[in-house]
């Protein structure tokens, strides 16, 4: 995160190319990694819970970063931010009542949906800072449309990222407001 972070606010040639590689492959890892612990079979309470804290710890970074450079406004950031204290909050409270909250389908889009808006805005810049000077009037076209689809998709995202939230309060939220009487 604090490389890409650093390569979005990097003025020199490449930095915008190399801050959307490395993005790419932090996806295309944490993917690859997710898929041989449930195909080995060494899927764990810890992982599930770290891999979402980490999930979450990338993409909330990085559209920091988009808030630090006005890609993003502030509050569509802070609403993503809320739920997502809120949802680790409640996992915590449910694991301490031995009770694991897996990933449900909800959050699973809404995750797909932030990686695909801040990978717009990753992709914009290539265009914008790193090719436009070379190829000339159509990569401007061509970031000024993936800005806009970049916008659209954040909307997109903070949607999922509410919906998922209340299905996520309504399926568990008892365990984290109903008093344990053991």
């Amino acid at each position: 995160m604090f490389v890409i972070v650093w390569l979005m606010r990097g003025d020199f040639s490449g930095a915008a190319i190399a801050a959307f590689i490395i993005f790419v492959i932090a996806g295309l890892t944490d993917w690859a990694d997710g898929y041989a612990a449930r195909k080995m079979g060494l899927v764990s309470n810890f992982g599930i819970l770290m891999d979402a804290l980490t999930d979450k710890i990338l993409m909330l970074g990085l559209m920091i970063a988009l808030v630090d450079i006005g890609q993003v406004h502030i509050f569509l950031v802070l609403l993503i931010l809320g739920r997502e204290f809120m949802i680790t909050g409640m996992r915590l409270v449910a694991a301490t009542k031995g009770v694991v909250v897996s990933a449900e389908s909800s959050g699973k889009q809404k995750t797909v949906t932030q990686i695909l808006a801040v990978g717009a805005f990753l992709i914009e810049d290539v265009f914008r800072k790193d090719i436009g000077g070379i190829e000339g009037e159509w990569t401007i076209q061509a970031a000024n449309g993936l800005g806009w689809l970049g916008a659209g998709l954040f909307v997109l995202c903070v949607f999922m990222t509410l919906y998922s939230g209340m299905k996520y309060f309504r399926k568990y939220g008892e365990l984290v407001f109903l008093e344990d009487n053991r």
